[in-house]
């Protein structure tokens, strides 16, 4: 498999997951801007979206969009303990979970990063999440994970969260969200992936 990534982007989150499960990879990165990948392609050849992540597979299919990967990915390795079985009550809250992080903090967090944006019209977004961590927060200050263990979707949830310095905005406003951030960078995965993705050259 080749996971298609670019620096402080969502797929962060697959390179966590594909750590944890200890599946064989190759780490393409991605120029977000000429389209470029590091072996000389263009990535809209693979991913004619355009955005990372994209996972190419070994019989040559490409999957994109970081909930559907997370999802293919945990499956490839049966009674681990990153997701419960399909069709569990549980992998419906799993669900539930990673379609609240892709629409209500990335799809909050994505203008942020848009600098043709106002703004007046920027704060606007800005107040829709802190409402989302406040909820959060609220959440994790009863349990340490999601879903009580560590899972895919805080690898999504955790790399959505490593964006708000960009922001200008401090986890440290919510204590519970800030204690899980450092909990799940503490984990060798994601040491492993972040360190990984720093050695890799610009595009």
């Amino acid at each position: 498999m080749k996971l298609y990534f670019a620096p402080m982007t969502c797929s962060l989150s697959p390179h966590i997951v594909l750590r944890e499960l200890g599946l064989p990879f190759e780490l393409v990165r991605v120029n977000n801007h000429s389209k470029r990948t590091a072996d000389g392609r263009d990535f809209r050849e693979i991913n004619p979206k355009g955005y990372v992540a994209a996972l190419l597979l070994d019989n040559g299919e490409v999957l994109t969009e970081g909930p559907a990967i997370l999802q293919f990915l945990v499956d490839q390795v049966p009674g681990n303990a990153l997701a419960p079985a399909y069709g569990t009550w549980e992998r419906a809250r799993l669900q539930e979970h990673l379609n609240f992080i892709s629409s209500e903090i990335h799809g909050a967090s994505a203008p942020l990063f848009n600098a043709e944006i106002p703004d007046s019209v920027k704060t606007i977004f800005r107040h829709k999440l802190f409402k989302r961590l406040d909820y959060l927060n609220q959440q994790l200050s009863a349990q340490d994970y999601l879903t009580g263990t560590f899972g895919i979707a805080d690898a999504y949830l955790f790399t959505v969260l490593t964006w708000l310095p960009v922001f200008h905005i401090d986890i440290a406003d919510w204590p519970a969200l800030a204690a899980y951030s450092r909990r799940i960078a503490a984990r060798p995965s994601v040491l492993a992936a972040l360190a990984a993705e720093a050695a890799t050259l610009p595009v």
